[in-house]
């Protein structure tokens, strides 16, 4: 599979039912209340991923204002369909409010920190990504241990790095490829940031394994869960999260070696 699948978006199961339209609802009120049922198909989406105290009725609220401001701001001139804009704006609402909330405990956060840098360190050492056995040994910890953190850091953004002080704070992987495609006009140093902030991600992916490449393309790409992908893949559902986390520290860790070193 193509690592760039990854930045795109596959047509929602709410909307792949509906009978197709000849024409896209003209008039704000129409348009809101035709994709309204895509906020609640992200919310249930991102919740999946989210601790069981994180209310659906609170991603709902906050993407019901991502909604509103994709209905204002789109262009269609840009050449993007609506409901890709749209789905990127509900996601980044809904994923602002959790950053307010601060939901991620700081000893969760130093873990993940500890995993990524330990994973930069021992590829600096030996020159390739390292197995399991070495990122446990180069954090100083058992191999029990070490998947005992990796099953804690399951949810974690993959690309929220609050303590690396330089480059696109806060983004996660859907705000990489939703800042590509956002009609507002972005000063000529963020476009530049997020596009080179893509091909690093692209060649990160690159060089994951191929089990986990493929779960991040049926996960972000054919929107399967985790316990589907399982399924898929003949796997059990927590042996997916935990490559599924796994992956995504590799990818956090190279983004930070990256910001690190134009710091």
């Amino acid at each position: 599979m193509k690592t760039s699948t990854l930045f795109k978006t596959a047509a929602p199961e709410w909307e792949k039912a509906k009978p197709a339209k000849k024409t896209r609802p003209k008039n704000r009120e129409e348009m809101i209340l035709h994709y309204t049922p895509l906020i609640k198909y992200v919310a249930q989406r991102l919740a999946l991923r989210l601790p069981s105290h994180i209310s659906l009725d609170y991603l709902i609220s906050a993407g019901s204002i991502g909604l509103i401001d994709a209905v204002s701001k789109f262009d269609e001139g840009k050449g993007v369909e609506f409901k890709t804009y749209a789905e990127f704006r509900i996601r980044g609402a809904m994923l602002d409010e959790l950053r307010a909330m601060d939901w991620v405990p700081r000893s969760v956060r130093h873990k993940a920190t500890s995993i990524e840098k330990a994973i930069n360190s021992l590829e600096k050492k030996i020159g390739r990504p390292g197995e399991d056995e070495e990122i446990a040994a180069e954090m100083g910890v058992s191999l029990d241990d070490y998947y005992r953190i990796v099953k804690e850091l399951s949810g974690l953004s993959p690309l929220e790095l609050e303590d690396v002080p330089r480059g696109l704070p806060n983004l996660n992987l859907d705000d990489v490829a939703g800042s590509l495609i956002e009609s507002e006009e972005k000063d000529p140093l963020h476009q530049y940031q997020a596009k080179e902030l893509k091909l690093i991600l692209t060649e990160a992916i690159d060089e994951l394994e191929s089990k986990e490449r493929t779960i991040l393309t049926l996960y972000y790409y054919e929107e399967l869960t985790l316990k589907e992908i399982g399924q898929v893949l003949e796997l059990t559902e927590s042996r997916i999260c935990q490559l599924h986390t796994k992956a995504i520290l590799k990818l956090r860790a190279r983004l930070r070696q990256y910001l690190e070193q134009g710091s």
